[in-house]
């Protein structure tokens, strides 16, 4: 257990680069703590996960690219121009009416960085890590992602080596939207899998 709760405080080489890093930034007068905030937070919600949207929005609309996605993340990302550290194996796991798959790291907090940004802060938590192996339906629930009994539920097991990405079904009612419009419904934790897209009644009219 002990080692288990050391290696989630253990930073890696690279993070603790960034930390000097912006701490030399900061101590010089150079940059403000509230930019860095600001960085990182732009390209948690926005840049980050928006290169996942467009891929699981190019999977809706090509099912070609559907097949080299679910065959080989890693390339189809690269396709798309999308990759590097933290994503070097990646892997593609499809909704289905009858299976929900849903990510997790129970041993740290490893994650698709290049197509999903930075990891929010409750995927790293402990509880969110141990709870989601043992009760993933009550938990999703608590996400306010309510699923039929009949439906399975899949937890994948993000690693060093390989990091997945859920790809969720499209949304009905979605016929007259392109790509952009549908990448726009594709939200971070849907491709985490605590939530499904959901459209609203404006972008269904």
């Amino acid at each position: 257990m002990s080692e288990g709760h050391h290696h989630a405080r253990e930073k890696s080489p690279s993070e603790l680069r960034t930390m000097a890093l912006e701490a030399l930034l900061v101590e010089r007068g150079l940059i403000s703590t509230d930019a860095v905030d600001a960085v990182v937070e732009q390209f948690q919600n926005e840049i980050g996960p928006r290169r996942g949207a467009r891929m699981v929005a190019r999977a809706w609309v090509d099912p070609a690219y559907r097949e080299r996605l679910l065959a080989d993340g890693t390339a189809a990302a690269a396709e798309m121009g999308y990759g590097g550290a933290e994503g070097e194996r990646l892997v593609c796991v499809a909704n289905t009416p009858d299976t929900h798959n849903a990510i997790v790291c129970t041993l740290c907090s490893c994650y698709p960085w290049p197509v999903l940004g930075v990891p929010p802060v409750w995927y790293k938590s402990p509880p969110y890590r141990a709870r989601m192996v043992r009760e993933p339906r009550v938990v999703l629930r608590e996400f306010g992602l309510e699923l039929p009994e009949a439906t399975a539920i899949r937890i994948w097991d993000s690693s060093a080596e390989v990091r997945y990405i859920v790809l969720p079904m499209r949304p009905d009612g979605t016929e007259h939207l392109d790509e952009e419009g549908l990448a726009d419904l594709v939200t971070r934790d849907c491709m985490v899998g605590v939530a499904v897209p959901q459209v609203t009644e404006g972008v269904a009219a």
